[in-house]
This record gives structure tokens, C-alpha cells and sequence, in this order.
């Protein structure tokens, strides 16, 4: 293994000699990760589709294999006719979103901003020379939130006066070469904390793939002797004050997903782990043999969804990782989008995180004929608290309590370039999407939700008024290190905006970069990274693979 890592850290060195990453930081991601990936190169076949998927995540040479044909099954057919969600034009309610929280309890002011590691403004054993950038009391791009950011958005939570606040997962900072079970327990328990101590309404959360030590690493049920229960268990504990015992304890049996009602309303949140179809975990593959529902987190949907609809109630799906894109299997994001269509009037909407840009999907009941009228779900992506690549942000959602449809979604940032930021920061809303996107459509009637044909119709704006599209663009990021995005760029965005099911994305595997998110990724001297990763063991192989 040292051999290897030194081989890719010599063979991604960028033009000018530099190590791409600092030999502590290689050593550590292997040690962690290596061995799960040996695990896996030892379980399955060289010719078969799990090493064509692995080639695809470590590497980015393969293509994605096409889907394996799969039914879900359910328990009844989709109602003749189904309930009516209408609304009597009570006044909304709101309802918070935060996401990718990324909390480093090491942060230290007066720590070196430009440093050498993939994440920076801590001390690292092997800093040497005098500090060159001091890191700021609250916040820094090139660094994870520090505990005083963190308390603070919570503050600007609390004083919004919301039902409830949904936080889609991601807990634990970027230095993951360095975590362990026992510090991301400990991240855990004091985020779980914190939250009942600021924020004085309920709050639904959902797993993030930083919450297992190494990152990403969720076994399934069938990998012998391999287990992140201790994550479940703890945020068993630490949720159950909020989703109730019975939520709870699915959550520590069905492998982090549960759902809840939220008290006084007719609203369940059905919160999934969706790590189980992502990419980067590399538990998923060591078997050549299909899991098309791995730990059991799509037929959990499909009861949710079931007993739901059952019960006369809407449904929001919230969860970490989308299954859009190109960070999703394309199977699992198969399956489960006949799960959304099945369903699609019960569900709501969809709330993720994960990719720390400010985005959103659609689903269409028919990805052949992409119009207003065939689109029929709609995936609110949250962008992060986290300032590693822009000003920190959550997210309020201003909700009809008879629909339970999202009426309009404010949007909240801070400053960092505000003088006042590193003294207290300063939450104020960035944009609304109603008066952003709703005028460039024609306008769209005020009693009218921001529905899936609303978005599908701002897309088609993002095509004829590119204004509008750059606008986009700059808010994606809160206005941090924006360029402009045309040809390829901008055609393969919009066709992810309509791609909620992930084999419909553009993403096109190419050797060494990021081809999952390639069109967010920033050239540093830290080289491409994951907006969610930061650096991981894909990345370094994949530059590695450029290199050579």
C-alpha cells in the first residue's frame, strides 16, 4: 500500500513538480480506503460489470454500464382516483433547510489559510514557517465552518420562528484522512447538541456519507463483519428528542432512514439513506452479484409512501445524496424513480444536499419527452453552511399547510466579504425564487406552487435568455468564483437540471477530472475537487490516470 500511494502521488504531480497532495494526506485516505477497495478487487471479476463500475468511480475510463432491468414491486396500484391535495389559500408556513454543515472543531484562527492540505485554518503536525494567510475568527473559503459559524447560522434558524427545519447530512469536516469512529461520534453528538440548544422548533435530519469513518464507507447487510451501526445507534440517540421513538429505532434498523410525522399537520418526511446508491462508497463493490436494493432503503420508501397515501397525507423525501447526476447508480436511481412515479401524488417534493452549489432536478413520468406537463417531481438541492468554495447559506421554504407544496424558497447567505463578518455574521436573504424565476416565465400565478412545471419551464428560459442562465450560474456558488458557462457548459447543466434520474444525466466519464460534477469542479493548487469530497482516493487516481 505505501508503494502504491507513492506511485500515485508521484504520477499526479501537477507540471511544476508539486506533489498534488502532501504524503500524510495520501497515507491516510489509503490506509483507510485501500483496504476496502482490495477487499473488493479480491470479491469480484475483472471482466465483470462491478469492476467496469469501480473502473468508472476510481478512475473515470469506464462508462457506466446500462441499467439492469428491475420492477419494484408494490404493495397496491396507484389509485384510480387519486386524492385531490388542494389549497384553501391559508396563509404558508415556513420551514428551514441547512445542509452540509461541515463543522471543524480544530478550526484555529491565526492557522495558515493557504496550506498545503485539502482542507486548511488548522494546525497540521507538519506545518513548517511562518503563516502567510492568518485564518480569520469565523470563516474562510479553502476551510471547513468553524464551530462559531456553525452556532450562528443555528441563532439565524431559531430566529425565523419555523414549524421545522429538514438538515439533509454532513456533519463531519473535510480532513479525511484523519477520522475515526470516535471523533465522528464525537462531531455527531455535539452537532445533535447544538441543534436542541439553538434552534427551538423540531428538526428532521438525514445521514450524510461524512458521517462513517473511513468517509463513505457504508457496508451493506451482506458483507461480512463489516458494520457502521455505531453511527446509526448514535444518531438514534440523538434524534429521537425530535422524530420520536418509533422513528428512532428505525433509524438504528433500517440503516439510518425512518419517517415521522410532523406534529399538527398531515406532512410525513420519509428521510433515506441514500449512501447505499452512492458512487464513492466503496462497499458496494464487492460482489459481482446485483443488489438492486441494497439494505432494503427503496422497499422502506415504497411502505412510507404506501402508508401514506393510505392515510390521506403528503410526503417529502428528504436525504443526502441525490439521484441525479453522476455522484448516483444509475440502477438505484432507476428504481427509485419508479418508486417517484408510482407515488407522485403523494409526494410533495425531494430535499438533498451534498453537492454544496445551489441546484435543483427534475423528474419527468416520461425522460423521452421532457415538457411542463410531463414533469411531475422536483428535487430541491441545498447549497452548504459550509464556506470551503462560497459564503455559507441555509435556506427557508415558505410552505401551503393544506398542499404542503413549496410556495416560494428564500434563500439566506452571510457575507465574507462583509467587514462585520469575522466580528458577528450577518444572515441576510440572497434571492427569492419566485421573484427570480417566475417573471422570466411570463410571471406564475401567486396561488400557484413553485410545482415540477414551474422548473421545467425556468429551464426552458435557461435556453433562450442567458442572462437569466448566468444569473443561475453566479447564484449556484453565492457569486464566489463564478465564470461564465456557455457551449458544452452550459447545454450539459441544463440537461442535469432535467435529470433527476441519473441515467439521464450528460456526464460523460473522462480520465482524471471530476466527471461527476466536472462543471463545478475548481482548479487549485490543491488540485480538482469533489465539492462534497474534497479530496478522496478517486480523486488522487483519477489525476494520477491523467498524469500517466
Amino acid at each position: 500500500m505505501p508503494l502504491f500511494c507513492h506511485l500515485s502521488t508521484a504520477l499526479s504531480e501537477s507540471e511544476d513538480g508539486r506533489k498534488a497532495e502532501d504524503d500524510d494526506v495520501c497515507q491516510g485516505l489509503l490506509s483507510e480506503q485501500g483496504p476496502i477497495i482490495a477487499h473488493d478487487l479480491r470479491s469480484i471479476s475483472a471482466l465483470g460489470q462491478t469492476a467496469t463500475k469501480l473502473c468508472d468511480t476510481l478512475l473515470g475510463l469506464c462508462q457506466a454500464p446500462a441499467v439492469n432491468p428491475f420492477t419494484v414491486t408494490f404493495p397496491k396500484p396507484a389509485p384510480t382516483n387519486p386524492k385531490v391535495f388542494t389549497s384553501t389559500g391559508k396563509p404558508p408556513f415556513q420551514a428551514v433547510h441547512f445542509s452540509d454543515v461541515h463543522i471543524d472543531r480544530s478550526y484555529t484562527p491565526g492557522s495558515e489559510v493557504n496550506c498545503t492540505k485539502p482542507i486548511c485554518c488548522r494546525n497540521f503536525a507538519d506545518q513548517t514557517g511562518p503563516v502567510e494567510v492568518p485564518a480569520p475568527p469565523i470563516a474562510s473559503l479553502g476551510c471547513d465552518a468553524s464551530t462559531a459559524l456553525s452556532q450562528s447560522m443555528l441563532k439565524a434558524v431559531a430566529a425565523e420562528n419555523t414549524l421545522f427545519s429538514i438538515f439533509t447530512g454532513d456533519v463531519v469536516e473535510a480532513a479525511v484522512w484523519l477520522v475515526n469512529q470516535s471523533h465522528n461520534t464525537f462531531d455527531l453528538q455535539t452537532f445533535n447538541n447544538e441543534m436542541a440548544q439553538f434552534v427551538d422548533s423540531p428538526v428532521f435530519p438525514a445521514i450524510g456519507n461524512h458521517e462513517a469513518a473511513p468517509v463513505n464507507s457504508f457496508p451493506r447487510n451482506t458483507t461480512s463483519g463489516e458494520s457502521v451501526q455505531w453511527v446509526f445507534d448514535t444518531q438514534s440517540a440523538g434524534w429521537n428528542q425530535w422524530i420520536g421513538t418509533t422513528a428512532s429505532g428505525e433509524v438504528q434498523h433500517m440503516s439510518g432512514s425512518y419517517s415521522a410525522v410532523v406534529a399538527g399537520t398531515t406532512l410525513r418526511i420519509i428521510s433515506l439513506n441514500t449512501i447505499y446508491w452512492y458512487k464513492d462508497n466503496f462497499w458496494l463493490y464487492d460482489s459481482d452479484s446485483l443488489q438492486p436494493d441494497p439494505n432494503g432503503v427503496i422497499s422502506f420508501a415504497v411502505q412510507q409512501l404506501q402508508a401514506a397515501e393510505d392515510a390521506g397525507q403528503r410526503a417529502w423525501i428528504i436525504a443526502h445524496m441525490p439521484p441525479s447526476s453522476g455522484d448516483a447508480f444509475h440502477d438505484q436511481s432507476n428504481y427509485f424513480d419508479q418508486v417517484v412515479q408510482r407515488y407522485k401524488n403523494t409526494i410533495a417534493a425531494q430535499f438533498y444536499g451534498h453537492s454544496h452549489v445551489d441546484e435543483f432536478a427534475i423528474a419527468y413520468s416520461n425522460y423521452s419527452n421532457q415538457t411542463a406537463a410531463n414533469a411531475d417531481s422536483f428535487a430541491w438541492i441545498a447549497p452548504s453552511l459550509t464556506p470551503r468554495q462560497a459564503n455559507p447559506t441555509f435556506r427557508i421554504y415558505d410552505v401551503d399547510p393544506d398542499t404542503y407544496e413549496i410556495m416560494d424558497s428564500r434563500t439566506f447567505m452571510s457575507d465574507m466579504s462583509d467587514p462585520n463578518f469575522q466580528i458577528s455574521p450577518i444572515w441576510e436573504q440572497e434571492y427569492s425564487a419566485r421573484d427570480t424565476y417566475g417573471p422570466a416565465i411570463g410571471g406564475w400565478p401567486a396561488n400557484q406552487s413553485l410545482s415540477p412545471a414551474f422548473w421545467h419551464q425556468v429551464t426552458e428560459a435557461f435556453e433562450t435568455n442567458d442572462t437569466l442562465f448566468q444569473q443561475y450560474i453566479s447564484l449556484k456558488t453565492r457569486g464566489v468564483g463564478v465564470t461564465p458557462c456557455t457551449g458544452t457548459c452550459k447545454t450539459t447543466t441544463i440537461c442535469n437540471l432535467r435529470a433527476l434520474r441519473a441515467e439521464n444525466s450528460c456526464n460523460v466519464a473522462t480520465p482524471g477530472l471530476n466527471f461527476r460534477r466536472s462543471e463545478l469542479s475548481t482548479s487549485t493548487a490543491r488540485g480538482d475537487a469533489d465539492h462534497c469530497e474534497g479530496t478522496s482516493v478517486g480523486s488522487i487516481l483519477r489525476r494520477a490516470t491523467l498524469k500517466a
